[in-house]
């Protein structure tokens, strides 16, 4: 009698889609629960809605504008450079291309064509420059709401406070010096973690320790060799 075999052959179109490399299985599982923000001093979970209190100072004020010279002449002549710096230092993945050409089209393109509507008042119709100056303004405010992220996020990661208001109001009516002021925060806070990091330590001197018989023994020793170092030739007897 002919034995049934107890495995199917699977066909190509039954085969698995889906296969199982080496050590696949052997992947850590994250568990939601346990991912849960403790206090660093008592060792408490917190809750979710909990945020660290933004109350550190910042390094330089709002109008130290002069403190960094580099600074203040690239955000002089050049803010749409400072602010692609800026964004370039504080995320990661991005690079400072995209926002200086943004920065450059909305707010340096909108203060030329500010300029130019100024000095073609007559030209222009009237309700026609109306139309462009409160287009103006509202890109402007919508700018300042832009680079204020871009402050928010700074301040998150390092607790700053508002200083010395909102970060969108800052950037509404104080925008060159908040460029400054931020370039600077950075450029002081990654020196710090840099200095911190190729911080070098000597390891001490080794120390032994040797005991009294020692010290004699190797008195004598120093002692003998001294003595033999006249004679140029060793005996060697049978015991």
């Amino acid at each position: 009698m002919e034995e049934r075999s107890h495995y199917v052959k699977l066909t190509k179109e039954q085969k698995p889609h889906e296969d199982i490399n080496p050590g696949e299985l052997n992947q850590p599982i994250e568990v939601p629960q346990l991912a849960v923000p403790k206090c660093m001093e008592c060792g408490q979970a917190l809750p979710e809605s909990y945020a660290p209190p933004a109350d550190e100072p910042w390094m330089t004020g709002i109008c130290g504008c002069f403190e960094d010279r580099d600074s203040c002449l690239t955000g002089l002549f050049c803010p749409c450079v400072l602010f692609g710096r800026n964004v370039e230092s504080l995320y990661e993945d991005a690079t400072w291309n995209a926002p200086c050409i943004c920065h450059a089209i909305f707010i340096e393109g909108g203060i030329a064509l500010a300029t130019a509507t100024a000095i073609l008042n007559g030209i222009i119709d009237p309700g026609t420059s109306f139309l462009i100056v409160e287009g103006l303004f509202f890109t402007w405010w919508m700018c300042g709401i832009y680079t204020g992220q871009v402050r928010q996020t700074l301040q998150k990661n390092y607790h700053l406070e508002n200083s010395p208001a909102d970060p969108c109001c800052v950037h509404c009516f104080m925008h060159w010096c908040a460029l400054c002021q931020e370039h600077r925060e950075m450029k002081g806070r990654l020196s710090e973690s840099l200095s911190s990091e190729t911080t070098l330590v000597n390891a001490p001197p080794i120390q032994e320790m040797k005991s009294t018989g020692e010290k004699e023994s190797a008195g004598s020793s120093s002692s003998s060799s001294a003595n033999n170092s006249e004679h140029t030739s060793l005996e060697m007897q049978a015991l």
